[in-house]
């Protein structure tokens, strides 16, 4: 069957038709894809926000059951299995009346509403507390009813305790502010009150309500002459302003003048511009009026001494309190009183004396403070004296000394009632702790004027002695410091004259205690280098590593520990003097050093490259034998050398008998000074004793015996017991038969069979004929038998030594009472 071409055309068409209509169909298919690919990435977006989002995301049903939680709400809350929650009420999360705010929220949700409230929660596993600010709102249906709840959580922790903490602060604050026991006020910029406290308002009477939106000087004119008015403008410019005791006239609340001292400080904002001014004020009329009364008194009887303070202080705390009587006694006994000084209204009153039984001073001078504030006269009719005066009220005050003893009290009375005023109680206490220390004095004033002249003869003859001794000894050798005229010190003392003079090193031994460092001082002070200092350094007291650092001194990082720079001593010293002492206690390393020092006089600080030049002089003291220690090899025999230029050897005290007496009662001076003894003399047993000691500690030794003895003694004569001395050498001391008196003794005296007294006594009569009986002066028996003359002719008497002829003993001479140094 053939087609017509009409239907050929037709065919034609369609097939056409057809093929757009394939190709729409294949747009549309694929826009569909596209379409359907977007909303799934679309919708797996908005899951894995949801999933994500560290809000807490629920769905509830519309009575408020769960039925979906997000994964980061459940990580937030600390909730691992959600399952035992789902289809369970959503408001028992939530206690007390967070739980009732969550129902009401739920029932908003559900009529179509926005419900909301900040609900305290717990994480379930660390229990860490929380604060979510809750909001529920309904999911609608097609036909635009709810047909879910949404609940959405937001953690605000945080902010909720800086909400807290801000409440808190701000009561913390008004706190302050209401309970301050001082003035706070707040300005704007024009000076109006911002804030007026409670106590501003006790303080001046007006109330805040009064005062609040008002300019300061409008409010209180007399704040423009006090001062304060212009510290507020200083503080409006930046200023911290501190106003001093301003007086304000008639500004307390009952119309008084007030003295304030006020701290103004500028009001700034959070940019830093100031809006205003932040005032503290202070009430100090109390404590002003307390001390002008006290500066009056006191500017009263400041120029009145003796006699004359009693007077003027009654007189001046009768006219600073405003009262018409004052008086100021003394009593021992609480029996009967004597009046010291009396004001009578306008004039000094005659002294009187009266028994205090039945009168108001009766409790007084029993220890207590009394106040009677009228009616004293009816309280005490058996003291007359009252009415004489018209006396009205009395306040009464002891004076007590520091044994805690009533010596007396300070009255004040008035012809009118007193008040009881704690300011004044205490301004008369103060006074009559004064007026005790006065009292006190002149009773010992008067005691000491009765002791001095029991002694007075005494001490102007031990003056005289001293002044004699130390004349002789200065012509002798000029050395005031020390003391000593025995045949050894004298040796020592001519060749201090010597070689002081000199700038050449200078060798001291001796034992320990004997004085070394008194002779150094002496070569120093009697040489060209006197104007300058003497630096001393004790060897064997400075640990091994530090000796050079203290020698030669040391620059910063020289060592672990060295901070910054040291000078030494060597540097110290430089145009003076150095003394070392124990110099035998050097490093055999720091010894190579110092000999440097003395022939090159220089030397190099640790940790430095640079040479420093110094002129010093050494003096250098040893205990021990240096030749021996050379011998050993434990001192550098060039050093020795060097050093033992100019030696002085210093002879131990065993060796100056005849000194021992005249530093003996050197010491019991000094001592007696020091700790307030009267002690005018020393017993000669205790001499004696003192003389026949063989003294192994020295000088050192001697004054620490007789240090002991002062503090120890009871009477006005010094007697020291054995005791004091240690054991084993006082029983020596102690017994004639165990006494060396002297190392003189001849072989040809000790060497019969005779007692040892025998020998004492034959020895001594030798002495006595080879001198024809001369006892004292350098050809005298004492020099001889190195004994002091008053030790020998005790020995005589006790030994039964006489002769017809024996002229009288003279006098002992004591030392003048200057500063001695031992080493």
């Amino acid at each position: 069957m053939t087609l017509s071409e009409h239907d050929q055309e037709r065919l034609q068409a369609l097939e056409s038709e057809l093929s757009s209509t394939k190709a729409e169909l294949a747009r549309v298919v694929s826009e569909q894809a596209l379409a359907a690919e977007t909303l799934r990435a679309s919708e797996e977006l908005k899951s894995r926000l949801i999933a994500c989002s560290r809000d807490c995301i629920k769905m509830l049903d519309l009575e408020g059951r769960l039925l979906f939680m997000n994964e980061g709400g459940m990580q937030v809350l600390e909730i691992c299995d959600i399952g035992p929650f789902l289809n369970g009420p959503w408001v028992e999360f939530w206690d007390g009346a967070d739980r009732e705010a969550a129902k009401a929220a739920v029932q908003a949700a559900k009529a179509g509403g926005i419900g909301r409230f900040v609900g305290y929660f717990e994480t379930r596993t660390t229990r860490q507390p929380r604060w979510w600010d809750v909001v529920v709102s309904p999911v609608y249906d097609a036909n635009g009813k709810p047909e879910r709840l949404l609940a959405l959580s937001r953690d605000v922790t945080q902010h909720k305790k800086d909400e807290i903490a801000l409440c808190e602060a701000v009561q913390f604050n008004r706190e302050i502010i209401e309970g301050a026991a001082e003035g706070i006020i707040v300005y704007d910029a024009e000076l109006r009150y911002e804030l007026f406290n409670p106590f501003m308002e006790r303080l001046t009477g007006k109330r805040s309500e009064e005062v609040l939106g008002r300019v300061a000087t409008e409010v209180f004119p007399r704040l423009g002459p006090s001062g304060i008015a212009t510290a507020l403008k200083r503080a409006l410019l930046g200023e911290v302003v501190q106003v001093a005791d301003a007086l304000v006239p008639k500004h307390s609340a009952d119309g008084r003048d007030l003295w304030e001292s006020c701290t103004f400080a500028p009001h700034r904002d959070a940019q830093g511009k100031v809006i205003g001014v932040i005032g503290l004020v202070r009430d100090v009329t109390e404590r002003h009026l307390a001390e002008e009364t006290f500066r009056s008194i006191v500017v009263g009887t400041a120029s009145a001494t003796g006699n004359d303070f009693f007077p003027s202080l009654v007189r001046h705390l009768a006219t600073a309190l405003r009262v018409r009587y004052a008086f100021i006694t003394d009593c021992d006994d609480q029996k009967r009183a004597k009046a010291l000084a009396f004001w009578n209204g306008d004039q000094f009153g005659e002294k009187f004396e009266f028994d205090i039984a039945d009168t108001p001073c009766m409790k007084v001078l029993n220890g207590e403070t009394c106040h009677y504030k009228e009616g004293l006269q009816s309280l005490f009719p058996m003291d007359t004296g009252l009415a004489d005066w018209g006396a009205e009220s009395y306040l009464g005050v002891p004076m007590i000394d520091r044994e805690g003893r009533v010596i007396g009290h300070i009255a004040i009375l008035d012809d009118k009632p007193m008040d009881r005023d704690p300011r004044a109680i205490d301004l008369v206490k103060i006074f009559a702790a004064r007026a005790a220390a006065e009292l006190k004095r002149q009773r010992a004033e008067a005691e000491l004027q009765s002791a001095l002249q029991q002694v007075q003869t005494l001490q102007k003859k031990l003056e005289a002695e001293n002044v004699y001794l130390q004349e002789e000894i200065s012509k002798e050798h000029n050395f005031e410091e020390i003391v000593g005229n025995s045949r050894a010190i004298v040796e020592v003392l001519d060749r201090v004259e010597t070689v002081a003079p000199t700038d050449s090193t200078v060798l001291i031994t001796g034992e320990t205690g004997c004085g070394k460092e008194l002779i150094a001082r002496a070569i120093h002070s009697h040489g060209s280098r006197k104007h300058r200092p003497l630096v001393k350094l004790n060897c064997g007291a400075i640990p091994t590593g530090l000796v050079e650092s203290e020698l030669f001194g040391h620059m910063k990082g020289a060592f672990t520990g060295a901070l910054e720079r040291r000078t030494g001593r060597f540097e110290l010293a430089d145009g003076g003097t150095l003394f070392l002492d124990e110099v035998s206690e050097l490093p055999l390393d720091t010894q190579v050093k110092l000999l440097r020092v003395l022939q090159e006089h220089e030397f190099e600080p640790l940790g430095s490259s640079r040479t420093v030049k110094v002129n010093v002089r050494m003096i250098a003291a040893s205990n021990r034998d240096l030749e021996k220690a050379v011998q050993e090899g434990r001192f550098r025999a060039d050093l020795f050398y060097r050093l033992n230029v100019l030696p002085i050897v210093l002879p131990p005290l065993r060796q100056r008998r005849s000194d021992i007496p005249l530093l003996t009662t050197f010491f019991v001076e000094r001592f007696t000074r020091q700790f307030g003894k009267q002690i005018t003399g020393i017993a000669q047993d205790t001499m004696d004793l003192l003389s026949r000691y063989a003294w192994p500690g020295n000088i050192r030794e001697l004054q620490n015996v007789v240090e002991r003895a002062v503090v120890l003694s009871r009477g006005p004569v010094l007697r020291l017991g054995a005791d004091l001395l240690p054991a084993a050498n006082a029983a020596m001391a102690s017994t004639d038969e165990g006494a060396d008196l002297n190392p003189l003794f001849s072989h040809d005296a000790t060497s019969d069979s005779s007692s040892l007294e025998q020998v004492e006594r034959r020895h001594i009569q030798s002495v006595l004929q080879k001198t024809d009986w001369v006892v004292e002066g350098d050809r005298g028996a004492a020099k001889i038998l190195d004994l002091h003359p008053n030790t020998l002719r005790s020995r005589m008497k006790k030994l039964g030594i006489e002769r017809a002829s024996l002229n009288p003993a003279l006098p002992a001479t004591k030392s003048r009472a200057h500063e001695a140094v031992t080493n």
